[in-house]
């Protein structure tokens, strides 16, 4: 894969940028203090601004490598930024990369999560030259599957057991889409979700 770090990207609704030090407060009171996002989560809610403020350090020091995927999510209408998304983990053999994602509950439904995964998968397969994107989640979190859905991902199977959330030990359930998925709509890739 040919890295580029986290360029800024463009929806029709959504600006996807790299995270800057004012951000402290949108992200503190759209999603890291918000308990209906961490439910399913690794990580606890932010009991106060400090720890979302160490927090964004620790971002902005990884915009150093070119493998570092983190983006804000602002949306272009108020310019507040409501959630992020960037990859968990890439593996450069088979050229993978993991998707991970959160949205302040008050943004759900909107389809906002969906329009700035399918940025993502775009960015991948066209300019990182990726050949699998994925994403798993909760399975009693049934919105986030419908996200992956939504932006053409398709539903590969449930490790029973594999992971652990703040619910304590938990399914993962994956999906992906394949690098040639996305170039044939007839295998009902994202060409074709994009009519969703």
């Amino acid at each position: 894969m040919t890295h580029l770090g986290t360029v800024r990207l463009e929806t029709e609704r959504l600006v996807l940028r790299r995270f800057v030090n004012s951000d402290v407060e949108d992200m503190y009171g759209s999603w890291c203090s918000d308990p209906k996002v961490t439910t399913y989560m690794t990580w606890q809610p932010h009991g106060d601004i400090s720890v979302t403020r160490e927090y964004l350090l620790g971002i902005l020091r990884d915009y150093d490598r070119e493998d570092c995927y983190h983006w804000a999510i602002e949306l272009k209408e108020s310019g507040r930024v409501v959630g992020s998304i960037g990859v968990g983990r890439h593996n450069d053999a088979p050229r993978s990369v993991t998707i991970g994602y959160c949205l302040g509950s008050a943004w759900w439904n909107r389809g906002y999560m969906t329009e700035a995964l399918r940025a993502l998968i775009q960015f991948f397969f066209e300019q990182v030259g990726a050949k699998r994107v994925e994403a798993l989640h909760d399975p009693r979190n049934p919105g986030s599957g419908r996200v992956m859905q939504k932006a053409g991902m398709t539903y590969e199977g449930t490790l029973r057991q594999s992971g652990t959330n703040n619910q304590g030990i938990c399914d993962e359930a994956y999906y992906a889409i394949l690098a040639c998925d996305y170039t044939q709509p007839c295998r009902g890739g994202i060409l074709a979700a994009r009519n969703i």
